[in-house]
């Protein structure tokens, strides 16, 4: 039996459209993640627990959970019956690597259940074909994070992925709130533009630039000033409630940086000082959330991503 915790995620972190994530651990040691636990069996048997049961298809084959083993059991060349335990503690369409969480954990299980037949890049690349077979686009900026922790720089390059480890600011406290609505990546990719300008794609490209050397040269306010969306932000923020007033308020208590975590409706302010980040807490709870399934939570980078809980 193999049991494996994947954490959230976010994607783009404003200036990385599909190319930055980074992921999370709540600070009061709250789980943030999805379980997976895989075990013999006579036939393929999913069971899904969880916080965020409802969230799941009734039809077990439109679970992705199913989708991670048929795509697996594909790729070893035989059909290997197996139950699998989801425990779904991220809320599906929020914005914070819901599925990533769910596939990582299932491969990441199923293939160290099995003595690990696939290597890591083949697991990787299986990971974002699944990926985008919800969100419509290969994509590994919730993937790879989720995997490995920390914040993650991700290119594709023809069969190949370069990853790089991003040294962020371990002083950040990132405050994400969940309204308790869903928007979909599918949906949230379709509202955007085909085409771009030149200077949109010039000035995107400058500040990403920018913030990663403000990483490196520890530059902490610039690259705060530097985490701008000039790609997504301005189509996507139309469908997150009270978009504008949450900025001004996260920018009046003198947040580092604000935006929307990947294709939210969840949204992110980053803070250095604690106090002011609970100042945030507390308004938002009260200002942002639309039901009983919504939440805030502060939260530090994970450096560790994705663990074995137990292995028996």
């Amino acid at each position: 039996m193999i049991k494996i915790y994947s954490p959230a995620s976010i994607g783009n972190i404003n200036v990385g459209f599909d190319t930055l994530g980074i992921a999370l651990s709540r600070i009061d040691g709250g789980i943030l993640g999805d379980f997976i636990t895989v075990s013999t069996s006579k036939k393929f048997k999913l069971i899904n627990k969880g916080l965020f049961l409802n969230d799941l298809p009734k039809n077990d084959y439109e679970n992705i959970i199913f989708n991670c083993w048929i795509k697996f059991c594909d790729k070893v060349g035989k059909q290997i019956p197996l139950k699998i335990i989801l425990e779904k503690n991220i809320p599906v369409a929020s914005g914070l690597g819901s599925s990533a969480c769910s596939i990582v954990s299932c491969l990441k299980a199923i293939n160290l259940f099995f003595n690990n037949p696939l290597n890591n890049l083949t697991l990787l690349k299986l990971m974002g074909e699944l990926e985008g077979s919800l969100s419509g686009k290969i994509h590994y900026d919730n993937i790879v994070p989720c995997l490995l922790g920390g914040m993650k720089l991700i290119l594709i390059n023809k069969n190949d992925l370069i990853i790089q480890n991003i040294p962020i600011f371990q002083n950040w406290f990132w405050v994400i709130a969940y309204p308790g609505i869903k928007l979909s990546t599918l949906h949230s990719r379709k509202i955007l533009p085909k085409l771009y300008k030149r200077e949109t794609f010039i000035k995107q490209n400058q500040y990403l630039a920018s913030f990663i050397n403000a990483i490196y040269t520890k530059h902490e306010l610039l690259a705060a000033k530097l985490m701008k969306d000039f790609i997504a932000e301005p189509y996507r923020k139309l469908f997150i409630p009270n978009f504008d007033k949450i900025s001004h308020k996260a920018k009046k208590l003198g947040a580092l940086s604000y935006g929307i975590s990947g294709s939210g409706p969840t949204m992110f302010s980053i803070f250095n000082d604690l106090n002011i980040a609970y100042n945030m807490v507390n308004w938002l709870q009260k200002n942002y959330l639309e039901n009983k399934t919504g939440f805030v939570h502060i939260c530090k980078i994970n450096n560790i991503g994705t663990k074995i809980m137990e292995n028996k």
